[in-house]
C-alpha cells in the first residue's frame, strides 16, 4: 500500500510514530504482538482495522483520541479531553465543611473545584438529574462511617424525608448527622461515635440541606 493511499488512520498512526520517535515494531511490542504487527498494518493493510484494546492502548500512549485511530467518535478517546466527553457529569467541590463534631459556621459556599461523576454511575444511584455538590467532613462524630476530611456526596434535590444521613443546618451551625423521626414532629441527630450524645430538636428549627449518597477519602 502506497503512502499516498493510506487511510486516514494509518497516516495519522505513522505521523504519531515519528513525531514520538517511536518505532512501529516498539509500539507492536507494546500491544503484545508480534514486530511486524503495525508495519503490516500500515503498509500492507493487514489487519483491516486495529482490535479495540489495540486501538485504546495507542490512543492512550499518544494521548489523542481513539476517532484519529479509526474509532467511531462518539467511543473516543482523549486524555486532555476525557472530562469533557457527554458521559460525564460534573459536580462542583463547595469550600464549606459540614461539621461531624459540635457544629461548624460555613463561612461561604464558593465552589472552588468539579469532581466528574460518570452519568450511568448517577443514574444506577438514582441520582440522574440530582442537584448534587461536594462538601468536607470537619470532626470525628461520624466515625467510623464518616472520618476528618472525608468528602461527602450531597443530594440537594428536594424529596420527602427520609432517615438516614443527612447534611443539616441548626441555628448558624452546619452538621452532618444520622437524622431520625423521633415522633411528635420532632427530630433526632445521632452520631456514630457513642461519645457523642443524641439531640433531639423540633422538626422546624432543622433544615434539612441535602442527603450523603457517596463517601471519598484517603485511606
Amino acid at each position: 500500500m502506497a503512502e499516498l493511499e493510506m487511510s486516514p488512520e494509518r497516516r495519522r498512526l505513522l505521523e504519531l510514530s515519528r513525531e514520538r520517535d517511536v518505532s512501529l515494531s516498539k509500539l507492536s511490542e507494546m500491544l503484545g504482538r508480534n514486530a511486524a504487527y503495525l508495519q503490516q498494518f500500515i503498509k500492507r493493510g493487514t489487519p483491516r482495522k486495529l482490535e479495540e484494546s489495540d486501538r485504546r492502548k495507542l490512543a492512550q500512549f499518544f494521548g489523542v483520541s481513539e476517532s484519529e485511530l479509526g474509532a467511531p467518535k462518539e467511543n473516543s478517546y482523549s486524555e486532555a479531553g476525557a472530562g469533557k466527553l457527554p458521559d460525564y457529569a460534573s459536580v462542583p467541590r463547595l469550600d464549606i465543611g459540614a461539621s461531624a463534631g459540635p457544629g461548624a459556621l460555613p463561612v461561604t459556599e464558593t465552589e472552588f473545584d468539579v469532581l466528574r461523576f460518570s452519568r450511568r454511575w448517577l443514574a444506577e444511584q438514582g441520582l440522574e438529574g440530582a442537584q448534587l455538590s461536594l462538601i468536607r467532613v470537619e470532626g470525628d462524630s461520624m466515625e467510623p462511617v464518616l472520618n476528618d476530611k472525608d468528602e461527602i456526596l450531597v443530594d440537594r434535590t428536594p424529596r420527602p424525608f427520609r432517615d438516614g444521613i443527612h447534611v443539616v443546618r441548626l441555628g448558624d451551625a452546619l452538621m452532618v448527622k444520622r437524622v431520625a423521626s423521633a415522633g411528635g414532629g420532632r427530630l433526632s441527630l445521632l452520631s456514630q461515635n457513642l461519645a457523642y450524645p443524641p439531640v433531639t430538636v423540633e422538626a422546624e428549627d432543622v433544615e434539612i440541606i441535602g442527603r450523603v449518597v457517596w463517601k471519598g477519602g484517603r485511606m
